[in-house]
């Protein structure tokens, strides 16, 4: 596995290999971040990791200097998963002096996370931008649990006709049903049960959409209802959305299905998860 650190050494790492999968991260890595890894290496010559807290996609109050890392387990669980390359820069690396270019999405942007994290997925963009230039993948591979932020990247090839093909992964659950994240590390003994919330919410709402529920509104309200029962819980939004522009529905097209997504802060960490309301017959 060769790790590297300036974009020259990226560069010339990269050249060495064939055609690549690569798997964008924040470090503090857990299952389901090598769940991507070894997708890419199933689908791909080789597979590349980066590693890099992206100082642009956090807000003035978030947690930038507080985000988990933890680089020398990232590297040990890398190794053993037979990931052949990992950039793991420093900020200067990324967004070298003088910097003053962004890339700023459109629309499916604008709403759920974005608008409550002014600039995140101006961050996010420009990052993986970034990232897709250097790396020239074939592929790129993300978690469905950040869902706003597949489509905001699936926006931004299609528009810019980068030569990506963006692969949404399952959501990967802890046994108990949790969603797996890095910040899952800040919930407390007493919040990590209370957590478990969020799942049960959207699984609720699977339910009665399964039994026929169409009106978005009813499908909200389930899920608020659940959260509601959860003292621990504070609901940031709760969604029905359009899968592909995240617009709110006020009824879902049995052909089409929806996006349950939700934020809600458990003590510290501030939580999301969604589960795909999927096509009827």
């Amino acid at each position: 596995m060769k790790v590297v650190t300036t974009r020259e050494e990226l560069r010339t790492a990269r050249a060495a290999l064939g055609g690549v999968g690569l798997v964008p991260t924040m470090g503090f890595l857990h299952d389901g971040h090598l769940s991507l890894v070894s997708r890419a290496k199933a689908e791909n010559a080789a597979a590349a990791v980066s590693i890099f807290v992206n100082p642009t996609q956090f807000g003035p109050t978030e947690d930038l200097e507080a985000y988990p890392r933890d680089l020398d387990h990232d590297l040990d669980v890398l190794e053993r998963a037979g990931t052949d390359l990992v950039w793991t820069p420093r900020v200067e690396d990324v967004y070298p002096a003088g910097f003053d270019t962004y890339v700023t999405p459109g629309g499916v942007a604008d709403v759920l996370e974005g608008a409550r994290r002014p600039g995140h997925f101006r961050g996010v963009a420009t990052v993986v931008s970034i990232l897709f230039h250097l790396v020239a993948p074939q592929r790129a591979y993300f978690g469905q649990k950040d869902a706003q932020q597949v489509a905001v990247i699936r926006q931004m090839v299609r528009d810019l006709g980068l030569p990506v093909e963006v692969v949404a992964c399952p959501i990967v659950r802890e046994q108990d049903g949790l969603a797996m994240s890095s910040r899952n590390t800040y919930l407390s003994d007493e919040d990590r049960p209370a957590a478990l919330v969020l799942s049960r919410a959207l699984r609720a709402a699977d339910r009665a959409w399964t039994a026929g529920e169409r009106d978005a509104d009813a499908l909200r309200a389930i899920m608020r209802g659940i959260l509601a029962e959860e003292p621990r819980a504070q609901v940031d939004y709760v969604s029905v959305a359009d899968p592909g522009s995240l617009t709110e529905l006020s009824t879902v097209d049995a052909a089409v299905g929806a996006l349950a997504s939700l934020a809600v802060r458990v003590g510290r960490p501030r939580l999301i998860d969604n589960l795909v309301l999927a096509p009827r017959a």
